[in-house]
C-alpha cells in the first residue's frame, strides 16, 4: 500500500489571526500545522463538505468534533 505524502500549504494571516491559532494550538497540544489542519476538518465537516480519504475518527479526541459557528 503506498502512502500519500502530505502537502505544503502556505498562508499569510494577520497578526492576531496567527496569534489565535497559536493559543489555541498550545491549549490543544498542538502544533500549528495540525491545529490548522483540525481547524479545516471541523469546518467542512460541520458545513458539510466532503474529506475523502480523511478517517472519521479524526476529531474524535479534540474538543472542536463538530463546533464551528
Amino acid at each position: 500500500m503506498s502512502v500519500t505524502k502530505s502537502q505544503v500549504v502556505s498562508v499569510r494571516v494577520e497578526p492576531p489571526i496567527k496569534a489565535a491559532l497559536q493559543s489555541a494550538a498550545e491549549r490543544e497540544m498542538r502544533s500549528l500545522a495540525n491545529m490548522f489542519e483540525v481547524m479545516v476538518v471541523a469546518y467542512c465537516r460541520a458545513h458539510g463538505y466532503p474529506l475523502e480519504g480523511v478517517p472519521d475518527e479524526t476529531l474524535s479526541h479534540t474538543s472542536l468534533k463538530g463546533r464551528v459557528a
